[in-house]
């Protein structure tokens, strides 16, 4: 059977505002969705990935990299030439992790297109808010001649409203490494996303730390996930908790030795709590449980 790695993770407290650059009229918004019956911000998964690959980058070759002063994507190996049958080409590290696609319509009539797809390894969830979206925005005048396009005509200052939003946000990841061509990757892969660092969209202005403040890795043998989104906004102010998945355990449907936690909602937990977790991994600090469930990856290779 194949060894499944399954992790949640949630951010510290930050303060979103302007992801992607979108727009109402001259409110700057922030994407949302209806979570459990309230208004959510969230982040795409995209943005998430995009943010991993820069991540990727640092450690080895990615095919796909981003030129900042440009604002374009540039390939390394477009076609993918890497990944033909009998290709002995090193392949890079996204396009293993990440997947690929690559369409081309049919050139003449009655043929058919073609298409290389890789679907990703590493799967990637949106990121949600962990509380509702309470309708903050502020009121900002750009001064002119702030930027070249902020006033063609006059000397007024330009008015604009931006939303924001003060919250954490959750997302989780699901990856089997012998799936992988080079199946050292995953832990690559859990090390960058347990220092993921700022994460926005096409026009993100804002700074918001996607580094985990805690995290829940789950190593199994078992292909459903169970721990995604599995964090909660606690009684104490600022706090989480993991009722839901601490249920799971207690029920037996999430197995506790399969589990590696780490981050202040370990040091959040009580008695009780960690009783129902006797048998899991618990760790102060994020980094360590990572550093945990990395190690439990390449004894469960071997």
């Amino acid at each position: 059977m194949s060894l499944h790695v399954f992790a949640a993770f949630v951010t510290p407290l930050g303060t979103a505002a302007n992801n992607r650059g979108l727009t109402e009229g001259n409110i700057t918004s922030l994407q949302k969705l209806v979570w459990n019956g309230q208004v959510h911000t969230t982040v795409s998964a995209e943005s998430i990935r995009f943010a991993l690959r820069r991540r990727l980058n640092e450690q080895e070759p990615c095919n796909r990299t981003y030129d900042d002063a440009a604002r374009v994507n540039e390939w390394k190996d477009a076609a993918f030439s890497a990944w033909a049958a009998k290709s002995k080409e090193k392949t890079y590290i996204d396009d293993d992790l990440l997947g690929f696609m690559s369409a081309e319509g049919a050139k003449q009539e009655k043929e058919k297109g073609t298409a290389k797809v890789r679907r990703a390894v590493l799967e990637v969830s949106r990121a949600v808010s962990l509380t509702p979206w309470s309708g903050d925005v502020t009121f900002n005048a750009a001064s002119p001649k702030a930027t070249p396009s902020a006033q063609k005509k006059g000397d007024n200052p330009v008015p604009y409203g931006t939303e924001m939003h003060a919250t954490r946000y959750q997302y989780g990841v699901a990856l089997t490494p012998e799936a992988l061509r080079v199946p050292a990757r995953a832990v690559t892969a859990l090390n960058q996303l347990c220092a993921l660092g700022p994460v926005a969209g096409n026009h993100g202005r804002f700074l918001f730390d996607f580094s985990p403040e805690s995290v829940v890795f789950r190593l199994t043998q078992e292909a459903a996930p169970r721990i995604l989104y599995a964090f909660e906004p606690s009684s104490r102010p600022g706090g989480v908790e993991l009722a839901a998945l601490l249920r799971k355990v207690k029920s037996g449907d999430v197995p506790a030795k399969e589990l590696v936690l780490g981050g202040q909602v370990v040091e959040a937990l009580g008695a009780e709590e960690r009783e129902v977790l006797s048998g899991a991994e618990l760790h102060a600090g994020v980094v360590a449980a990572c550093r945990a469930a990395c190690k439990r990856l390449e004894a469960g290779k071997r």
